[in-house]
């Protein structure tokens, strides 16, 4: 089975304008997003937007697409990049472009995935730590999942899911193994055609969350599970807690 890895990053985040070019350790985080997955996969692009992060990724010796402005989401982006590359991979990898820390392990996990036949779509989730406490659990920057006994998501969510009854908030953590959502996808080719062709859902329109789209259309979600702890940088403040991590564990 042959993976291939498109990252896109586009300048005009909402959240935090210029994010992939934002220096994390000396790099830009699209680089070090580019030279994780490089570790693990033998083909690897980035698609963009915007001249400036096409430039930086050339400049670093990456290979970058251009893409229209006028995607409504990552997938979107991901699925015009595919066809102007040209791939006949079966299967392509969507590692989001604010993932600096994504390990080869995980992408390892998310291919994995697809020794199951009937897998259409593959992402990763993380149990919460206790030790993160409530907030990181309120933090709607951090998406949660629910799965079912298949390890396909039932639901994703900005909010806590689930609510945990009859017991106090300091004491969620203990009583559920609550997901995190880790910013990795993977589609089977043929499905990533399908599930761009179809409108905006309400769930994910509400949510923020392009996931939702597909489950909302009957598409599967499997879901591999790590331990490896990521730091998704969306705004500033996320950017300041990966340079610690970064100081921290001497990357």
């Amino acid at each position: 089975m042959k993976f291939i890895a498109i990252i896109p990053a586009r300048y005009a985040s909402t959240r935090f304008p210029g994010k992939p070019l934002a220096m994390l350790g000396g790099k830009p985080i699209i680089q070090r997003v580019y030279e994780q997955v490089s570790k693990t996969l033998g083909e690897v692009y980035v698609a963009t937007d915007d001249e400036r992060i096409f430039d930086a990724v050339e400049s670093f010796g990456g290979k970058a697409v251009m893409t229209s402005s006028n995607h409504k989401s990552g997938t979107d982006r991901i699925k015009e990049a595919a066809e102007t590359i040209g791939t006949d991979a079966d299967v392509i990898i969507n590692v989001q472009g604010d993932e600096p820390f994504i390990l080869p392990e995980q992408i390892e996990t998310v291919c994995k995935c697809f020794d199951d036949e009937s897998t259409q779509i593959a992402t990763l989730g993380k149990p919460f730590d206790e030790e993160q406490g409530f907030e990181m659990l309120q933090n709607p920057n951090s998406p949660k999942i629910v799965i079912d006994n298949n390890s396909r998501a039932m639901y994703f969510s900005r909010s806590i899911i689930p609510f945990v009854r009859g017991k106090e908030e300091g004491e969620w953590l203990s009583s559920y193994p609550f997901l995190k959502h880790i910013g990795l996808y993977a589609y089977r080719r043929e499905v990533l055609q399908e599930i761009t062709a179809l409108p905006q859902s309400s769930l994910e329109i509400a949510e923020s969350l392009e996931q939702l789209r597909w489950l909302q259309n009957g598409y599967k979600i499997k879901v591999g599970i790590t331990n490896a702890e990521t730091i998704g940088i969306d705004t500033p403040d996320d950017l300041k807690r990966a340079e610690e991590f970064l100081s921290t564990h001497n990357l």
